[in-house]
């Protein structure tokens, strides 16, 4: 409840807030610290039992990745933090403020677009977006309406926010969404109707192959927002909607890329700083975190000295160590995939993306990537999804 209070558009409210956070975690701080020192100690012996190289080949072979490739989306993703601290740069100046605290980050713009979309001009936004990409996903796409595999009603006692669920292969996927009108939610639409289109296609490879990697998961799901969102900025008259909405999309990709990307680097320097250093204080712990997060901020956002203990409240650390670099490896992919699609053209595209779908996850990242004629390894693949950011981000520093 309090972090969602961190995107109200009342800054003493996001003060509060972060205040308010911050006494909760130093409160249990001791605890908190404990607790980390506990899992990385863990991680560190089972590691060295199993004679692994670094602490993160574990999370690689999950997501059946080469270390240098991991590498190799880190050190591209680092080299571009500049495009993080321009747009900040630029936000402090759209909400008019002095300094960007970091309270500030999630605060909504001015001129966020309002316009209510129906459910039937919903449903024909989305349909006609993917038609335009791909008239075989638009029809996959629209059996989930026609058969009622999508859910989308606000009812009493619905559970809260979207997913699509798979069944099993000799069924069909089923979606379900809470609908209340906003762009948003369109894009939510979209982005459950590429997840459903995506285990529609990979059924025929049976239960225990249709799914796929955690890295390629998001895939279908990401691209299809891609497709929707040049859609809802046509309908956007007002240049500083656009720009608002264009700014909204940017603060979502971050949180996706660099943001975790930032989060990587940390539990980078606390596994390693444990193995080498032994039991970390909770200073330590904290020095390390700013150290990671100001590498990514720069001089952008004024980081508190509250925000020094705002690592303790991440569960991904502590559960699934090693996770958060997929989520910015899934959206850089997809932004890649389509920088190549604008180059290519559907002809050329579109069956090899379709192919890619339908085969689940019966070969690894690679073999299923390989008909794009991509080199994961190589940091300048991953740098063509960083320059559809800074597109992105040109296309609002110029309005």
């Amino acid at each position: 409840e309090v972090l969602s209070d961190l995107y109200d558009s009342d800054r003493e409210v996001r003060r509060k807030a972060a205040q308010e956070l911050t006494e909760g975690l130093q409160s249990q701080l001791h605890i908190l610290t404990h607790i980390f020192n506990t899992i990385l100690a863990e991680k560190m012996i089972s590691d060295r039992l199993r004679k692994y190289p670094s602490w993160i080949r574990t999370r690689n072979l999950s997501n059946e990745l080469e270390d240098v490739t991991v590498d190799a989306l880190v050190t591209a993703s680092v080299g571009r933090y500049d495009l993080v601290q321009r747009y900040y740069r630029l936000k402090k100046d759209l909400l008019d403020l002095d300094e960007l605290q970091d309270y500030d980050r999630y605060a909504p713009l001015p001129s966020l677009p309002d316009q209510q979309v129906s459910w039937q001009e919903c449903r024909s936004m989305v349909l006609e977006g993917f038609r335009g990409f791909s008239p075989e996903m638009a029809d996959i796409a629209e059996l989930f309406f026609e058969k009622n595999w999508i859910h989308a009603p606000l009812l009493e006692g619905k559970r809260g926010g979207a997913f699509a669920h798979p069944a099993v292969p000799d069924a069909h996927p089923y979606v379900l969404v809470n609908y209340t009108g906003n762009l948003r939610d369109v894009s939510t639409v979209a982005h459950e109707l590429g997840h459903g289109v995506h285990q529609y296609l990979a059924r025929e490879q049976g239960y225990f192959n249709s799914d796929t990697t955690l890295v390629l998961a998001e895939t279908a799901s990401v691209f299809a927002e891609l497709l929707i969102f040049h859609r809802q900025l046509d309908i956007l008259e007002a240049p500083e909607q656009r720009r608002a909405f264009i700014c909204q999309k940017l603060e979502s990709i971050f949180a996706t890329v660099f943001r975790q990307i930032s989060m990587n680097r940390f539990e980078n320097l606390i596994h390693n700083s444990r193995r080498e250093q032994g039991e970390l204080s909770a200073d330590a712990l904290s020095d390390l975190w700013m150290q990671s997060q100001v590498a990514m901020f720069g001089d952008s956002v004024n980081l508190s000295e509250q925000y020094r203990t705002w690592w303790s409240y991440i569960p991904h650390f502590l559960h699934t160590p090693g996770y958060v670099y997929s989520y910015a490896f899934g959206e850089l992919l997809v932004l890649a995939l389509y920088r190549i699609y604008q180059a290519e053209g559907a002809a050329s595209f579109v069956p090899k993306y379709t192919h890619l779908l339908a085969q689940g996850g019966n070969q690894s990242p690679y073999e299923l990537l390989k008909p794009f004629d991509i080199d994961l390894n190589d940091p300048g693949f991953w740098q063509g999804g960083l320059a559809v950011i800074e597109e992105m981000l040109v296309s609002v520093e110029k309005e």
